[in-house]
């Protein structure tokens, strides 16, 4: 049985983990402003402390007090606030601890848009910093189960918000002054959209290492991905996308539809439930490049190991 909001603050004030649902993945959170705490989930999840961490805050006037603000950066947290959209900006002395950046001198922030946790960022009255519940380099949890059983034993307080709807972590868009807009991670908010309230989105380079995500193996199972199949064997589980497969115990279909937006939010459950019937491979489906088949495939790729 899962905790309660005020309950789930008060772990926080303590500086214990929380399990918290968001629309794009469970994460596990902390105090941002609590070094210790910070502390306990690299811990918890085996993190890199050269990958910063998220900063999720309760709307944009508690995001502008760790960030500036900047033309740019206001239209698009006007636009997709609350929402999947972490923006990478230069940070604010005293906003959050440095472990939460990394050492950096941005910050990455987003405003959730699930209503738990927006209830648990009104209760506690800060920011907090939530990573994916995943241990490090797994795929991300999108049920409350899976984050459980994941991180868990890391936590103070956990809350069951059902499964996340849109399935993959927020996009990463950093918008440095006098920089150029770089996407720097796809995610549930799509380039095409960004796109439209900015303008062209620049590749990102060296800061890259500005946004969490950016492993070359990330998000894998235990099993190998193989990605693009056209074939599969007998031993393989087969990730499919689209009409045309028969779903069977070794058959997942990401989406008999087609819609990719369904692809994204079924991604990471399905390739545990994958996982779970231990493999040789996990052969997944070509999915198309576009809107979320652009941050699918990110995710896809980062399993299967094949981006540096």
């Amino acid at each position: 049985m899962s905790d309660t909001v005020e309950a789930a603050a008060e772990a926080l004030r303590r500086g214990e983990l929380v399990i918290l649902p968001t629309e794009t993945v469970y994460g596990l959170a902390a105090d941002a402003a609590d070094p210790d705490a910070i502390a306990r989930i690299y811990e918890a999840k085996g993190r890199p402390r050269f990958n910063p961490l998220i900063a999720h805050v309760a709307d944009k006037a508690a995001a502008a007090r760790l960030a500036v603000f900047d033309e740019r950066a206001m239209r698009m947290a006007d636009a997709f606030w609350p929402g999947p959209l972490t923006l990478v900006l230069p940070a604010r002395r005293g906003g959050v601890c440095d472990l939460v950046r990394a050492g950096l001198d941005t910050v990455a922030v987003r405003v959730p848009a699930h209503p738990m946790a927006q209830g648990l960022l009104a209760v506690f009255g800060g920011a907090v910093a939530a990573p994916s519940a995943n241990r490090s380099g797994r795929p991300s949890p999108t049920t409350y189960e899976d984050a459980v059983a994941e991180t868990g034993f890391a936590a103070g307080a956990a809350l069951d918000g059902g499964p996340c709807l849109v399935g993959v972590e927020s996009t990463v868009v950093s918008l440095i002054p006098g920089q150029p807009a770089r996407l720097l991670r796809p995610g549930g908010a799509t380039r095409e959209a960004i796109e439209a309230i900015i303008g062209k989105l620049e590749t990102s380079g060296d800061d890259a290492r500005r946004s969490p995500g950016r492993l070359a193996l990330h998000y894998a199972p235990d099993a190998p991905v193989r990605l693009n199949a056209e074939n599969v064997a007998p031993e393989e589980v087969h990730l499919a996308f689209g009409p045309g497969a028969h779903v069977s115990e070794r058959v997942l279909n990401l989406s008999p539809s087609g819609d990719l937006r369904e692809a994204a939010a079924n991604l990471f459950a399905y390739l545990r439930a994958a996982d779970r019937l231990k493999p040789s491979a996990i052969a997944v489906a070509p999915i198309p490049t576009y809107g979320l088949g652009e941050a699918i495939n990110d995710r896809l790729a980062r399993a299967a190991g094949f981006i540096g």
